[in-house]
């Protein structure tokens, strides 16, 4: 469909964020058909973060590889359309279409999804991109839009609220703050948000937690694993990831691993994990919990620009070893064991770790805010909020 293809709009006001801006040329919205397309598509948002000193630049051949079906098995769940939103011939924005068929069936759903979003301050930018991500989706006969969203909640979803200029976290959307507003003056409603949480190390626990790890202790049909080596890992990783299938299936935009996509997941975490700061709870030999961290490696990623070589890999590795704040990435217990305690007796092994690595504070990954049984294992020790993040929806 030609209104899909190509779609000009009148010219944009200039935000002045771009000197190479002009007033007398339209914008241009073209499908990502193209090598040179996805580099556009892909390189968009150094564009957009050209003077934000708080963004972290994603390693680029990761992302082509993220972004090539034939690299990532996601998409075959899906039908998917990628574009970006030219200007006086330079890329001012991006967008990701995304149908889900898997989900919807799952969960009797007709939406599509917008992700990757990412534009300069420019509401007719902003507009022509959501316009020809609805125009495709009103052509696949669906009825509502929502985002920013990936192919899972494993994906940036979201966009910040609430804690810019706090450090980043991997995974996460690095937005400014006017996206927000561009949503609002698109007719866009808050959908669902959520939440991370940071506390120092020393945290104020409450005396119960003692007497639930030594319960737990002393109950011989539970052992607490602490991984000592990647190779001891390795048989654990395919269980973690069908634990994560079991316990998270009644989320918000998740939807199950198959093998193929578990083992796609581990190869591309297994280089930067640490062993030490990986804890899982077995019951009667069989996983019945775990809690996955990562030291914040932000200021690599930074250091790096985008690049593995020739030092990219050196100074990812290096704000492995120095951060001293860690990212607590993933944690999961059975459904059945839930309100059993483990959770807590894991995060007190996790913290002691911690401790003797030299880490100063833990920030939690995405919470939904409507997850008041996670909510509440973190509120405990007092932990406070630390970044909003927001996802919205419309009617098509």
């Amino acid at each position: 469909m030609s209104e899909i293809n190509h779609l000009c709009i009148l010219p944009p006001r200039c935000t002045g964020r771009l000197s190479e801006f002009s007033h007398n040329m339209a914008v241009e919205v073209k499908v990502v058909a193209d090598k040179k397309g996805l580099t556009d598509f892909i390189r968009c948002p150094q564009i957009v973060h050209l003077e934000d000193s708080n963004w972290q630049p994603p390693i680029y051949a990761d992302e082509f590889a993220f972004f090539t079906p034939e690299k990532n098995s996601a998409f075959k769940h899906c039908d998917t359309i990628l574009a970006v939103a030219y200007h006086n011939h330079l890329p001012a924005g991006r967008i990701m279409g995304i149908i889900h068929h898997t989900y919807n069936r799952r969960h009797n759903e007709n939406n599509a999804r917008f992700g990757y979003f990412e534009c300069i301050n420019d509401i007719e930018i902003a507009s022509a991109l959501i316009d020809f991500v609805k125009n495709w989706a009103i052509s696949h006969k669906i009825t509502s839009l929502t985002g920013p969203y990936g192919f899972s909640d494993k994906d940036p979803q979201g966009f910040m609220v609430e804690g810019f200029g706090s450090t980043p976290l991997i995974d996460t959307n690095c937005n400014l703050p006017y996206m927000n507003r561009l949503m609002e003056l698109l007719n866009f409603t808050p959908f669902l948000d959520c939440l991370t949480y940071r506390f120092n190390c020393m945290p104020k626990l409450p005396e119960v937690y003692e007497r639930v790890k030594a319960r737990l202790e002393s109950n011989n049909r539970y052992k607490l694993l602490e991984i000592s080596s990647k190779r001891e890992l390795k048989e654990y990783i395919i269980p973690v990831l069908e634990l994560t299938n079991e316990t998270y299936s009644n989320l918000y935009g998740f939807y199950p691993l198959d093998l193929t996509e578990m083992h796609e997941l581990a190869k591309r975490y297994m280089p930067v994990l640490q062993p030490r700061y990986i804890k899982l709870v077995l019951l009667d030999g069989k996983l019945a919990g775990y809690v996955i961290a990562l030291p914040n490696m932000s200021e690599g990623f930074k250091k790096a620009k985008g690049k593995l070589l020739p030092l990219g890999w050196f100074y990812i590795l290096k704000a492995l070893k120095k951060s001293k704040q860690l990212d607590l990435m993933l944690g999961a217990v059975k459904p059945e064991l839930q309100g059993l305690g483990l959770e807590v007796w894991m995060g007190l092994k996790l913290l002691d770790s911690a401790r003797k690595a030299g880490i100063q504070s833990i920030e939690t990954h995405l919470i939904l805010e409507t997850n008041r049984k996670m909510r509440a294992v973190i509120e405990r020790i007092d932990a406070q909020p630390s970044k909003r993040f927001r996802v919205y929806t419309s009617r098509l």
